[in-house]
């Protein structure tokens, strides 16, 4: 069995079973093995090009990660008797071709720094998905919205009847939301796109590298300067972590509602069966458990993200250990935000709702009842505050008929409505829901005209990040796609 390369000189100790799975990180590692393999792939380019080491061990070396590469890393290289996989895979490749070749592999470099650029590797390719999720939850939100321009609503604060609203304004709120979703988590690649290979330990290294090589060979759009900084700050995965809580947190106020919409107080919505459980007791029941699950992943995202915080909190640069318990938290907070939004699109995609149930509750609970104080304001006069103190002494009476009306104008010291040329149909008209949604005509407003000017613009917005998303994707695969290639060619392959 081989002995984990690293340890075999400094240190002679064996370690029991519980410490050497205590310390190691192979559960989290196999989520940057691959990337591991194809930053182990540059850095050899880099180091052969470079006349660090001579052709025929680089090429030795690139035949045996290639062969990782085409087909698989052996599971030996994952056992907890290695700390991680970096040395799981060192030690396999040393065993393989030799320590001549394979013990050059770790010329130039600190597990420091390599663990880093293959975190940087993988939360790259990670925010990418989640982006391209996103804009699929932002697609669906637009679509649905277009379905909706006149599916008319009641609109709620406090959770009570507020004014009277559509369900496409609805959607296009939270499609505002994951819009910014989307710039916040776009803004965090942006940052994580950079290279910390070449740092080393802290403090770089004395032989002839090329940081610039070997970024530019991984599709990074930079190296990340300061050598200390690259392998002792996870700012990137706080950053990220945060971003994620934020959208999660949304997505959780969207299964909220979902769950309220479902249930049979509201029946605004019917949720797909697939999305939905029965009781074990009550055969009547389906209960909309995925959304409620989802409600909870928020909690564990934002979890994952404290606890990253408490870890990096009191470090000091530059590295420390403490830096490997970040990374399943990590992990757990990608998996649970990319799961959770991309069942939330298929979710949203297959519900069905109930326009006539939203339809006959839009009116209720005197949603129009600002509308009415406004035609008090605009077409006889009255300040506004004094006509909201007249709407709601006559609503505080039960109702907005004349005759009420007339009372709590006359316990104000006002003349009575109906001396104003105030007639029941003017009543009725100002307090009329669809008259009340189609008057609101600002920008972002729910009348049909605003709508639709907020649905070209919410496309084109869509679009424009659909366009920088597919070139990061396509520059990104290119790079990857050519590093192999010439791996290959070097090789001889």
């Amino acid at each position: 069995m081989e002995r984990d390369v690293v340890r075999r000189g400094r240190l002679t100790g064996e370690r029991t079973g519980e410490m050497m799975h205590f310390l190691s990180s192979m559960n989290a590692d196999r989520y940057i093995a691959d990337a591991d393999i194809l930053v182990d792939i540059a850095h050899v380019l880099m180091l052969s090009r470079q006349r660090i080491i001579e052709r025929e061990p680089a090429r030795q070396l690139l035949m045996g990660l290639l062969d990782f590469y085409d087909n698989g890393i052996p599971a030996a290289a994952f056992d907890d008797r290695f700390e991680d996989i970096h040395a799981g895979i060192e030690t396999l490749l040393i065993s393989q071709i030799g320590e001549e070749a394979g013990g050059r592999l770790h010329i130039g470099r600190s597990r420091n720094d390599e663990v880093a650029t293959c975190l940087r590797l993988r939360v790259r390719d990670d925010i990418v998905r989640q982006l391209s999720i996103l804009n699929s939850l932002r697609q669906i939100l637009i679509s649905l919205a277009e379905e909706h321009v006149d599916t008319i609503m009641p609109g709620f604060t406090h959770l009570q009847y507020a004014q009277p609203t559509t369900l496409a304004h609805h959607l296009l709120a939270h499609e505002a939301v994951f819009s910014r979703d989307f710039q916040r988590i776009a803004g965090a690649l942006g940052r994580v796109d950079l290279c910390p290979l070449g740092a080393a330990a802290f403090a770089s290294t004395s032989y002839p590298i090329q940081r610039e090589l070997t970024a530019e060979m991984l599709g990074f759009r930079g190296v990340l300067e300061n050598t200390m900084d690259a392998v002792g700050s996870r700012d990137f995965a706080l950053e990220l972590l945060s971003d994620l809580s934020i959208l999660m947190t949304h997505a959780s106020r969207v299964c909220e509602e979902l769950v309220i919409w479902s249930s049979n107080f509201a029946r605004f919505v019917d949720l797909d069966d697939a999305f939905c459980s029965t009781s074990s007791i009550m055969p009547q029941k389906k209960n909309p458990d995925t959304a409620e699950v989802m409600r909870a992943k928020a909690a564990s995202v934002i979890g994952s993200c404290t606890a990253a915080l408490g870890i990096v909190k009191a470090l000091p640069m530059s590295y420390n250990r403490d830096l490997q318990e970040l990374t399943p938290g990590l992990w757990r907070g990608i998996q649970d935000a990319k799961h959770s939004t991309r069942l939330l699109v298929d979710m949203l995609a297959t519900a069905t709702f109930n326009k006539d149930t939203m339809a006959a509750e839009a009116g209720k609970g005197y949603s129009t009842a600002t509308d009415f104080a406004d035609m008090l304001v605009q077409k006889h006069g009255f300040p506004f505050r004094t006509a909201h103190t007249l709407v709601g002494k006559a609503i505080q009476k039960g109702t907005l008929d004349l005759p009420t009306l007339d009372t709590a104008a006359r316990e104000m010291g006002l003349p009575p409505l109906s001396t104003s040329g105030i007639t029941p149909s003017d009543i009725s008209d100002a307090l009329d829901v669809r008259s009340s949604i189609a008057r609101r005509r600002a920008p972002g407003s729910p009348s049909q005209f605003a709508v639709r000017i907020s649905l070209s613009s919410r496309k084109k917005t869509l679009d424009e990040d659909s366009a920088m998303l597919d070139e990061r994707q396509t520059h990104y695969s290119g790079a990857i796609q050519r590093l192999i290639q010439d791996a290959r060619k070097e090789a001889g392959s």
